[in-house]
Parts: structure tokens; sequence; C-alpha cells
């Protein structure tokens, strides 16, 4: 379910990129103000209205619970949470900023716009019989939500970017009702292929701004994990056919990373371009240290 949020969210994450720059020109900014708002709450009641009758009406309604999930795929749903509020959260501040509204109003109106989805999923958890509200998703949802809200009122500037990337695995093959059918459903559903980053611009973070040092270089720390079959267990047999004993590990990167946003342009189309993006953390070598305890270099990691 979680995974057709991010979904959700991921799509209208690049319609929202693509519609800021209507806004540009318009003198009016109580009238921008009004339409950036009012699209924000028409984005949030459709896709909140087809998330529920897309997966919750065909499934058994209950009174509000709660249910603990901390251990499922290894976090990594956590992760995907926390980058989830991040993005919708910088989404809503970028468009109420280019709409006229000032700073601060913009960052705590716009910031928590993720939250706000994610929030109202959560409590759509909560009253379905088969999962419940979960204070470890709100945890992710508010740090995801905190880092852009914190990074915006201290430094007015997103020195830390949580970013998303993707490679196929073998573990589809096995589950594919519960990890994808296709590549397209795997870059949501199988969390072992899926990797979470915070990529942190060298440049603004370490050195004086009159640096000759490229303003677009980041280094990136990442969360992954791989072995997984099942959500809190792997399963030996599905559908009558043995799936051969995986390790479950958890995996943590340290590479290298491209804000395109710092990248210099007059371009309106690359602007839009670099925008999109900066969603996904670029394949670069990476080093990787696993809870097998083993060191692996990728040449190239995506």
């Amino acid at each position: 379910m979680k995974k057709a949020l991010i979904a959700i969210l991921l799509i209208l994450s690049v319609l929202s990129v693509s519609a800021q720059d209507t806004l540009v020109d318009q003198a009016n900014v109580r009238r921008n103000v009004k339409i950036v708002i009012g699209t924000e709450a028409a984005l949030y009641a459709t896709s909140m209205t087809a998330l529920y009758y897309a997966w919750y009406a065909g499934y058994n309604q209950s009174s509000f619970h709660f249910y603990n999930d901390d251990a499922e795929w290894m976090q990594m749903d956590k992760m995907g949470h926390a980058a989830t509020a991040y993005r919708v959260g910088h989404i809503g501040y970028d468009a109420l900023r280019i709409a006229g509204m000032d700073e601060k109003r913009s960052i705590w109106y716009g910031g928590t716009l993720g939250l706000a989805f994610l929030t109202t999923v959560e409590v759509f958890d909560g009253l379905s019989e088969g999962w419940g509200f979960s204070w470890g998703d709100m945890a992710a949802n508010v740090l995801g939500s905190g880092l852009f809200i914190g990074q915006q009122l201290l430094w007015h500037d997103q020195r830390i970017v949580l970013k998303y990337s993707f490679h196929s695995t073998e573990f589809p093959q096995y589950r594919p009702d519960l990890l994808g059918e296709n590549l397209l459903q795997q870059t949501i559903k199988d969390y072992n292929g899926i990797s979470v980053w915070a990529s942190c611009n060298i440049k603004s973070l370490f050195l004086k701004e009159e640096s000759r040092f490229p303003a677009w270089l980041n280094v990136a720390v990442g969360v992954g994990a791989t072995g997984m079959t099942g959500g809190f267990d792997n399963v030996l047999v599905y559908n009558g056919t043995p799936i051969p004993v995986f390790e479950r590990k958890q995996q943590f990167f340290l590479s290298l990373d491209v804000d395109f946003t710092r990248i210099p342009t007059n371009s309106t189309i690359l602007k839009y371009v670099f925008r999109v993006l900066n969603i996904f953390k670029l394949p670069f070598p990476t080093i990787e240290y696993n809870t097998g305890n083993e060191w692996v270099m990728h040449w190239l990691y995506f």
C-alpha cells in the first residue's frame, strides 16, 4: 500500500515541478498564492480519493488501531517515507515562493505538504483491518519534512538533498506478487533494488563561497537492503515452488553525486530538466558496507 502512495506522489512531484514556471510572470501575488494553494488542495483531494478507492475500499474497515511495522523491509519503507515527505515539501515550498509568498510562510505551509499527504495515509491505515497506524512511519514522515524545513530555516538552502535510486534484482522472480511483475512495478515494489541517499553538497557545507570547487559536486551517503523475499521474514515456498535461502542484509553506501540544480544555465528547459533529475541519485563508483560484514566496491552503482 505504501508503495502505491509513493508512486502517486512521485507522479505528483513531476507534475508539480512542470507547473511551477506557469506562475513566474504573473503580477498579482495574492492571486498566484491562491492558485498554488488551490492546485495543491485539488492534488491532495484527488490523490487521496484515488488511493482510497484503488486500495482501501477493497479491504475490511475497522476501528482506529495501531500497528508496529518498524522491522518490515529492514526499514527501507521508512526511508521511502522520509524521502517522499522531503520531496513533496520541497515542491510545496518552491511553488509558494514562485507565486510570491514570503520565505517564512512558504517554509511552513509548503514544507509540511508531504507530511499532510502521508499523515492522511496513516489515518487510512489506522482504519483498515489489515494494517494500522504506524508510529514508525510517522517518525519517518516528520524526519523528511523536518530535514527540508530545518535547512531552509537555517540556511535558506538545501545543502543535503534526499534522493532515490533503483537497480533491478533477482528477487522479484520468486515473489512477483509482492516485489513486482515487471520493471515498472519493481521500481516501487522491490525494496532490494531501492536505495535512499542523503546527497550532501561539498562546497556549500564545507568550503567558502569564493572557492573554485565545483558547486554541483556532492558526496552521497546511502541506505539499502538486499536478500528480502518477504516483509518481515523470507518465505521458503511460493505457490508450491521452493525459494532459495537468501541472507537478509542492510547496506550502507558512500558515493559521489551531482546536484543538478547548482549547474549554471539560462535555459528554462534545462532548469526544468535539472529539477526533475535532482530527484534521482546519479550512478557513480560506490563503496558498500553491509551487515554481512562485507566491504564491496561497485564501479558503477545504480
